[in-house]
């Protein structure tokens, strides 16, 4: 049996954000324990794909290569903890663009699903902010906050499948604790 599909948020979620964006491998930090956690998932059969929006590109802060190395690096060094991402999605647009594919808009997380033939109604969306949420609730994904990012909401959110975390280790323990929850 496949378990459902899990979609990431990246920066404040997995690695450490910047208020000037993440510019390069160098500024690329994992989260204390977000490789660990991702690697105990993928290992219990989970897929793990990552939606990121990555307006850099288009404030020409980095090209192509560089975030492709980025991603590299964050690829090889989840690989040392044998976990695995099935597939990373992102968004090079302004938000004034008012493209479909940035959050909180849903179509990267459309294309995650198509590719997967998962239903959004089991897919877990994890993220550290409102607008992962927000395109999360629109497809009907079952969302998760964690508490890591620089854009965490202050105010109480009100989502109906709303479950928060502290960080991506708790998340892993809550999906890997509570199976019959996680369908």
């Amino acid at each position: 049996m496949n378990l459902p599909l899990i979609i990431l948020d990246r920066d404040g979620t997995i690695n450490q954000d910047r208020m000037d964006y993440i510019k390069s491998p160098e500024e690329w930090e994992a989260l204390p324990g977000a490789l660990e956690a991702l690697a105990q998932l993928y290992k219990n059969g989970w897929t793990l794909t990552i939606a990121t929006n990555q307006s850099g590109l288009a404030r020409n802060l980095f090209d192509m290569d560089v975030l492709n190395a980025i991603h590299h690096k964050l690829i090889t060094q989840l690989a040392e903890y044998g976990g695995k991402i099935d597939a990373i999605f992102f968004c090079p647009h302004l938000p004034e663009d008012r493209c479909h594919c940035r959050k909180p808009q849903n179509g990267m997380l459309q294309e995650i699903c198509a590719r997967f033939r998962a239903d959004p109604h089991q897919t877990h969306l994890v993220g550290d902010s409102l607008t992962d949420l927000q395109a999360g609730e629109s497809l009907g994904c079952r969302l998760h906050l964690v508490h890591t990012g620089l854009k965490v909401p202050q105010t109480p959110l009100v989502f109906s499948n709303l479950q928060e975390h502290h960080h991506l280790t708790d998340f892993a323990n809550y999906l890997l604790n509570h199976p019959c929850e996680s369908y």
